[in-house]
Parts: C-alpha cells; structure tokens; sequence
C-alpha cells in the first residue's frame, strides 16, 4: 500500500485523536437530565452535590433567612471606618440570593489556591439595587504623590489675619508725610522707589524700605529739627502690602476664567514654577505635603497669603503590551488594570502565544529592571477562578507573551525549510509503506 505524504493525512489524524478524547471526558461529564435533578426552584434554597463533591449548586432564594447577608463585610459602608461612608448592614424586604462561586473568602485545599471544586454560595444581591454600576470599592490607593506631567491649580487666599510683628515699608509702596506745624513739609503719594528712598524737602534723600512707620516718623523728626521747632511729623500707609499685590495681580483670572489661581504642570525635573518662588520641588509629594511647603515658603517672603493645590489632571499612565497578541502596542490606563486586562486591551492571545509564560517587566524608583513570569493558562481557559497570577500593573509595565515552543518550531520550518529549501528543491516524496521505501 501506498501513501502520499500531504496536509489531508495530519488533519484526519488530529481529528480522530479529538474525537476520542471528547468520547472519554464525557464520561464522566453528567447528562443533561441528570442536571435538571439537581436545579432548584427560585422559591426554595438548597445546597446540592454530586457524587464526586466538585460541584456545588446554590441557586435560588434563601427564604428561610430573609434579609440576612452571609458576609457583611462586603456590604456597602461596612468597612471598619477606614473610608467613607459607615453604617451597619440593614436587612432587606426581599430574602437573599446565593450563587455557586469563589471569592475572597473560599479556602483552598492545605492553604492552595482557590480552585473550582472549592466553590461555595457567594452572595449575589449584597449590594441590593444598583448591581450595574458595581459594588463599593476602597480607593484605588490610599495617597496620591505627584509625578512628572501631573497639572495643578493652584489658587491662591489671602489670609486677612493679623500680623503679630509691625509692617514694615516695601518698595512700591506709598505713604504720604505730613506736618502739624508746618504744611510746607507735607508730601502726597510718595512712591517708594527701587533704592528704597524718597525725597523729601530740605533733608533730601531718605531711606524709607524695611523700616516701619514709627521708626520713619522719629527719624523724620529728628531731621526736621535742624529746620522747624517741635516739627511734629506724620507718617500714613497709603497703599502697601506690594509684594503680596504683585502675587495675586500674577494669578489674578477674575477676568477670564474667574478666580486667583495659577495652572502649573510637573516638570521632568520634578519641580513647578511659582511666583515670587521660582522652582518648587513637587515630585512624590502628596498634596497636602505640597500645600505646607509652598505656604511655608511665601510666609518667609511676606506672609498674607495661603495656597492650595488641586489636582487637575493626572499624567497619563501607559502600558505595553507585546508578542503572541493581535495588536501590540502602548495602552493607556485609565484606571487600575491587571494582566489579563491588559491582554484584553492588545485583543486577547493569538493561538501560538505561551500564557503559561507572561513576562512582565517593571522599572523600581530607581529606574532598575525587575521582572516576574506568570502562568495565566488556567485563568485565561476559565479553569482557575481565583487566579494568584493576576497581578495589577502600574505605569510603564511591559506585558510579554512570548512563544510556545511548538510554534517556534513551525516557524523555523517554515523559515528554513519550506520557505528556503523545499522553494529551492521542490520535491514530493511518495512512500511504499508495504516495502518501507520512498521514490
């Protein structure tokens, strides 16, 4: 007998060996009217096992305790006043209803992981109304610290609070100066120039900046006494608090967008840039640590004024996801993401990617490469329902799904062989199987 080598003999192979696995797993797999035993009417609640104790149904109504929750602390607002809103869990009107799961709380056999055998009756209506918009969920994290491309406002207060040390004259600011005897010595709107002085009739040039009113005043009489008798000057703040002026005149947006406030972005240096402070180290600050140095930092220039920072706009955080996947690429997350969502976002796995093999790389603060190999074969296949593996991502992560091996194997052959030496020597090959020989 003779047999020619070709694609039609491997695929007939390959279906006879599926049709005779399926033959044996089904018999174990229960009938359909064996199933149907064991449903249960929505009115009546019942725990049920087959004969090999791997599978547990919990379908139905518990009407025997109404309003009762199997796990309160997964029910909104109990959260041992960590977060939120607290408030104990109310039973109500209508009985509780159980699934067959896992969850958090199934116990693995000897400490392992979680598998479908060990399904239990998880609670289903824990949250009562409101299924669709998904149940309560602590904060992605517990403080935020700025990063680089992070956009701030920051608005910016006067304070309005008293000042436990007397003012002091600025430059720019404006005083008038007065006699009670002579009115020829008065001066109105006297501008405090750059060098700090103003000029002032028969005693020239005086050095006003840094000095108070009264230290003014008694000098100014001093002076005035080589001239007038008793001179009795006068000193009056006209406009004053310069500096702090100049700073809200540089946020003041009452004409646009309303308000005194500033926008400011993280710069790859980790700094932002401030008015009267120049650069202000923000990276891996939290806002309120932020808040405190740039306040600490105008109370030393001047004071009267308080800033707050808001967070406007996070840095965009990217994934990448690469290898056996339909669309490889750099994916934005947009809120917090695993690995087998990540894979979701490239489009799944193509049939030759190795999901037992997931690489993910990872950058430490100090821009160091780790890395870790997951095995996702199970979780991906719907045969872990608890996977330890599915681990969460972070910004810059690399998912990498390489290969199987077989499918390197048909792309060498595909490369070397059929591509390069069967193009260049095209031959069949045709067996006599009888006499063990080819021609």
């Amino acid at each position: 007998m003779r047999l020619t080598t070709s694609i039609k003999s491997s695929v007939l192979g390959c279906l006879v060996v599926a049709a005779a696995w399926l033959s044996f797993t089904n018999q174990d797999t229960p009938s359909e009217l064996e199933i149907s035993h064991f449903q249960l009417t929505p009115a009546v609640a019942d725990t049920s096992t087959f004969e090999d104790g791997q599978i547990q149904l919990c379908q139905g109504y518990d009407t025997n305790n109404p309003g009762q929750v199997a796990r309160p602390s997964i029910v909104a607002g109990v959260n041992n006043g960590q977060f939120g809103f607290v408030a104990p869990a109310t039973t109500h009107t209508m009985p509780t209803r159980s699934l067959q799961g896992v969850d958090q709380f199934t116990l693995g056999r000897q400490g392992a992981e979680a598998k479908w055998q060990d399904s239990t009756c998880v609670p289903w209506e824990s949250m009562a109304y409101g299924e669709y918009i998904g149940p309560y969920r602590r904060p992605a994290m517990g403080e935020y610290r700025l990063r680089v491309n992070d956009e701030l406002e920051l608005v910016y207060l006067r304070t309005r609070q008293k000042s436990l040390r007397p003012y002091q004259l600025f430059v720019g600011d404006t005083i008038r100066i007065s006699s009670a005897i002579d009115p020829s010595l008065n001066a109105e709107s006297l501008v405090i120039r750059s060098d700090g002085m103003v000029s002032l009739s028969l005693i020239g040039q005086v050095m006003v900046a840094g000095k108070t009113v009264e230290q003014l005043q008694k000098e100014l009489d001093q002076r005035y006494e080589a001239w007038v008798i008793n001179p009795e000057m006068l000193v009056q703040l006209i406009k004053g608090e310069t500096p702090l002026e100049d700073i809200i005149n540089s946020v003041d947006a009452r004409a646009g967008q309303g308000g005194t406030g500033r926008a400011a972005t993280v710069s790859p240096d980790g700094t932002i840039q401030l008015p009267g402070l120049g650069s202000i180290p923000a990276i891996g600050l939290t806002l309120e640590e932020m808040g405190r140095e740039i306040n600490a930092r105008y109370q030393g220039r001047q004071g009267g004024i308080e800033v707050t920072p808001i967070l406007t706009q996070r840095a965009p955080s990217y994934i990448y996801v690469a290898g056996e996947v339909p669309t490889s690429g750099r994916f934005e997350m947009v809120g917090p993401t695993t690995v087998m969502q990540a894979i979701a976002l490239a489009g799944g796995f193509k049939p030759g990617g190795n999901v037992r093999e997931v690489v993910v790389f990872r950058r430490d603060q100090d821009w160091r490469l780790t890395a870790t190999k997951l095995d996702l074969n199970g979780a991906l296949l719907g045969k872990r329902p608890h996977p330890s593996d599915e681990i969460w991502l972070r910004d810059s992560d690399i998912v990498l799904i390489p290969k199987k091996p077989i499918q390197r194997v048909s792309e060498f052959v595909e490369l070397y062989l059929t591509n390069t030496v069967y193009s260049i020597y095209p031959q069949q090959a045709v067996f006599d199987i009888d006499n063990n020989t080819g021609f």
